[in-house]
């Protein structure tokens, strides 16, 4: 089962994405489909047809984005989290070869699109990872086997939390 958590920066990005479609998206592609509908026969109709499609995708997520939003717990930073890896956290790792990744751990939600350097907390990396701090070693066991990672850095991004908060007082 995926973990209903979600960054404050990541429940934005849904809710802007719900609100473009229904608000922007869905009425152009239901004007363009009344249009083609009125040109007479739909079989032939491929202005009709795509767009017909398009609106049943549209109102697909449209009611996925409805269920999913209201079960999401948003996590704000906190100042205990400070030199601990927690929800939220960008984290720099490093193994015996050197190679190094850095990533910020996110909800399951959060890791579709075009975003990039985050992993899920769901993730077996993220779970080895939870309340180490810098230096520390994580073992995270893989498909070949087990693994060894060095934690170099955790940052946690304050200016947006309290960005965040200013933005609820003037609410």
């Amino acid at each position: 089962m995926k973990t209903k958590l979600v960054t404050p920066e990541g429940y934005k990005k849904l809710k802007d994405e719900h609100d473009h479609l229904w608000f922007e998206k869905r009425p152009e592609i239901t004007k363009i489909v009344t249009w083609a509908a009125s040109l007479g026969d739909r079989s032939e109709n491929a202005d009709y047809t795509y767009n017909k499609r398009l609106l049943r995708q549209i109102d697909r997520r449209v009611r996925f984005l409805r269920k999913l939003l209201p079960e999401l717990t948003v996590v704000h930073y906190s100042p205990q989290q400070e030199g601990k890896v927690f929800f939220g956290a960008w984290v720099e790792i490093e193994n015996e070869l050197g190679e190094i990744h850095a990533f910020r751990i996110v909800g399951p939600e959060e890791i579709y699109g075009e975003e990039k350097g985050v992993i899920s907390i769901d993730s077996p990396m993220a779970r080895a990872l939870l309340k180490k701090e810098v230096d520390d070693v994580c073992t995270v066991t893989t498909p070949s086997g087990k693994k060894d990672w060095y934690i170099n850095k955790i940052k946690y991004q304050q200016a947006f939390a309290k960005m965040s908060a200013g933005e609820q007082r003037k609410s």
